[in-house]
């Protein structure tokens, strides 16, 4: 059993909203994500978030109804089922388009969102440093603008007249225009992070310091492999998106060279586009790196689907041609000791891409995995690199 199956959310409300949630699955889906474990994972999103899952629907269709999200049959069913779980909010598995989401709140006459705003939701409430507040603002803007005429719907619900239709527009307008300077503004300070950040790329690129970045699903452990191999004492908790804020530390290979290795945000299935155009600035921390340690939880049910997850993530983000090492995490509830960590084989690579064992929880396999990085970094580094990276490093001690 994972330790993320162990793992009991803590609620930040005295009454949690109960919530109902809702998936469909289209029959041609190019999706390698049973329904199943995707709803399990809508309902850790949920209780993350602060809410009291109360029941589940989901749906099999050839896809999505334009106007509902589910067919009449279904509506009609989710409405009668809060006789039975009176839910105070329905969470759909999908980003719901304006018009989905009006219909439905007219239709259920409850609070209806969808899953990019449970993630936007639970990215607010992780942000803590200046940068990473700034890049979750900028998502939940850019997601709040085409949605904007719902809220102004009772004033037309009252019909034509002065006080009714017309200020509503007015309203409307002034507030678009209001979000607009809002993005616009945000834009311009996150593009003075990327600045900032730009300068000290530079910074390592002329001091030829290599680069490793850690990748992974979200909870997979990265966290918890940056404090094993640097004691970095960054804040480790068995929850979803415990880290949105990227971490830098410097760590020293075997053969006394160095490195610096730096842990960012962590994907999820369906990772909305709004957040990852509004992580520009820390994801280009990826770009810049010399390798890649993609970290997989292997004891997680969907460990595979997160997998390719990941995997088509960094396509999408043409980083599929870096340098990866795939680092299989969490093996202390596997096996009994760090000796049976050889023994293992696991189908979650790919071509050329190698695989180390590891416990980050127990420091089981780092010294294996350094090594491993160390051969990465001679192939990715010609020799007068490490020559002057080493002078450097001797120049400081």
């Amino acid at each position: 059993m994972s330790r993320f199956d162990r793992q009991t959310f803590p609620t930040t409300q005295a009454e949690p909203e109960q919530a109902f949630l809702v998936g469909v699955e289209p029959k041609n889906s190019d999706s390698n994500w049973p329904i199943e474990g995707s709803m399990a994972e809508l309902s850790y999103l949920a209780q993350t978030a602060g809410a009291q899952v109360v029941g589940k629907l989901t749906q099999k269709v050839e896809s999505p109804s334009p106007s509902h999200y589910l067919g009449k049959g279904k509506l009609k069913e989710l409405i009668a089922i809060r006789q039975q779980y009176p839910y105070s909010v329905v969470i759909f598995n999908d980003e719901l388009s304006p018009r989905q989401q009006r219909n439905l709140e007219d239709a259920l006459q409850v609070k209806v969102i969808d899953r990019t705003a449970l993630i936007l939701d639970i990215f607010a409430r992780r942000a803590k440093t200046r940068e990473g507040q700034l890049q979750v603002e900028l998502a939940q803007h850019q997601y709040l603008l085409p949605r904007l005429a719902g809220q102004w719907s009772h004033l037309e619900r009252l019909g034509g007249g002065i006080g009714t239709r017309g200020p509503g527009e007015s309203q409307l307008e002034t507030d678009r225009r209001l979000i607009r300077n809002r993005i616009h503004r945000l834009n311009t300070q996150i593009e003075a992070v990327r600045q900032h950040r730009a300068l000290y790329r530079q910074k390592r690129k002329k001091n030829r310091i290599p680069v490793v970045a850690l990748v992974g699903y979200t909870n997979a452990g990265k966290s918890t492999l940056l404090n094993a191999l640097s004691n970095a004492g960054v804040p480790v908790e068995n929850r979803l998106f415990s880290t949105l804020d990227p971490v830098t530390r410097r760590l020293t290979l075997p053969d006394k060279r160095y490195f610096l290795l730096t842990d960012t945000v962590g994907f999820i299935h369906k990772l909305p586009p709004s957040i990852v155009a509004a992580f520009r600035a820390t994801l280009e921390e990826l770009e810049e790196a010399d390798l890649l340690l993609h970290i997989v939880d292997i004891t997680h049910i969907n460990a595979p689907e997160q997998f390719q997850t990941v995997e088509k993530i960094l396509a999408d983000l043409h980083l599929d041609t870096k340098p990866r090492l795939v680092v299989v995490n969490k093996l202390d509830l596997v096996v009994q000791g760090e000796a049976e960590l050889k023994s293992i084989s696991l189908p979650l690579t790919l071509p050329h891409i190698q695989a180390v064992m590891v416990s980050a929880y127990k420091a089981w396999g780092l010294d294996e995995l350094l090594h491993k990085i160390a051969e990465y970094l001679d192939i990715a580094q010609p020799s007068e690199t490490r020559v002057r990276v080493d002078a450097t490093a001797a120049s400081r001690n």
